[in-house]
């Protein structure tokens, strides 16, 4: 057992400091944030409708007015960054295939376009499962 020479003149605050004080609840631009598959484990699997996401970067171009427009319309739109890497989120459901299309004619040659399936890339998206949804719709 110690004696009164070794122990600590001071105690210890409780409190953890300099760390920073994190609110409980996330705020809904962190719940938007969240990758699907924590989404998922988090708060279960929604039930919804299947979707495409299409992300892309501001670009130079005639284009680039109306490719933001036609953003706007889809059933969820998101910004997300700035300058440089500001990238417009674009998510279309199955029975708005037509204009995603539209869309994707405008932004698909861009290097930077993602597809996501779902929110999640899947590989050949771009290839395979755009051409499939609009063989569907024609």
């Amino acid at each position: 057992m110690p004696t009164e020479t070794e122990r600590p003149a001071t105690r210890p605050l409780d409190r953890f400091w300099p760390y920073v004080d994190v609110p409980e609840t996330p705020t809904e631009e962190e719940l938007a944030a969240l990758d699907p598959d924590v989404r998922a484990v988090l708060f279960g699997t929604p039930p919804g409708p299947f979707s495409f996401t299409l992300v892309f970067p501001a670009f130079d171009g005639p284009g680039y007015a109306q490719a933001v427009a036609l953003a706007r319309g889809s059933a969820e739109y998101r910004e997300t960054g700035s300058g440089a890497e500001l990238r417009h989120r674009a998510k279309y459901l199955t029975s708005d295939a037509a204009r995603m299309r539209e869309l994707f004619q405008i932004v698909g040659t861009l290097d930077a376009c993602e597809v996501l399936v779902d929110e999640r890339p899947v590989p050949y998206a771009r290839e395979l499962w755009l051409p499939l949804v609009w063989l569907l719709i024609s």
